[in-house]
């Protein structure tokens, strides 16, 4: 019997659905069960740019991520203590951060594009979840989110998925997707699909991970 928390990490691609996967999954849990951490919330500062230099500014590498910091923060997590992090407004000027309190628990999801990649935080995964989802549906959401919620024109979106979004994938996500544990597609605008895969996972969880923890 462990104490140590049990460690998910959830990859998938830009439009895979790990949002609408996270938030499903974390509805079979109570708040004291469960905490996040995502790779989006350690994007190293970049500062203030024109709409040009965004366009042409690559945030789809590695090297955009403080992974040392993210490394961290899971170690503090992990040893039961509480992280305290500012959150990434995607360098919108014109969001104010808020300060994310992320509170350890038995189980700890770490989610983001290069999770797998980043070997040190990658073997620190005890379940490895892979996000699957066919291009053109993937380029259907990016284009939906990015016009709607971060004012992106089109030109914009598309000059980026397939200079930096796309090359990211294959380079830095694709290669670990056979050595995960699980692989969900997620090409149906079915909300039930993933509610049901979600559902099957936690009642895992529930019947094999958390009570070995919760003592």
């Amino acid at each position: 019997m462990s104490n140590k928390p049990f460690v998910i990490g959830i990859a998938g691609g830009s439009g895979s659905g790990k949002t609408f996967f996270l938030n499903c999954f974390l509805n079979h849990f109570n708040d004291g069960e469960v905490c996040l951490v995502s790779q989006d919330d350690y994007y190293i500062p970049v500062g203030e740019m024109s709409a040009e230099e965004n366009k042409l500014y690559n945030f789809d590498l590695p090297s955009t991520i403080d992974d040392d910091l993210f490394l961290k923060d899971i170690h503090q997590l992990l040893n039961g203590e509480t992280v305290y992090k500012k959150e990434y407004t995607f360098n919108n000027p014109n969001a104010t951060p808020k300060l994310l309190e992320i509170k350890s628990a038995p189980i700890i999801i770490v989610e983001g594009l290069f999770i797998l990649h980043f070997q040190e935080i990658a073997s620190l995964l005890d379940l490895k979840i892979f996000i699957d989802t066919e291009e053109e549906i993937a380029l259907k959401r990016r284009l939906k989110r990015d016009l709607m919620e971060r004012g992106y024109s089109e030109d914009d979106i598309m000059y980026k998925w397939f200079n930096h979004v796309m090359p990211a994938y294959n380079e830095y996500l694709l290669p670990y997707k056979t050595g995960c544990h699980k692989i969900i597609s997620n090409n149906t605008h079915v909300a039930e699909d993933i509610m049901k895969v979600t559902e099957e996972i936690s009642e895992e969880l529930r019947t094999e991970v958390l009570p070995k923890r919760l003592v």
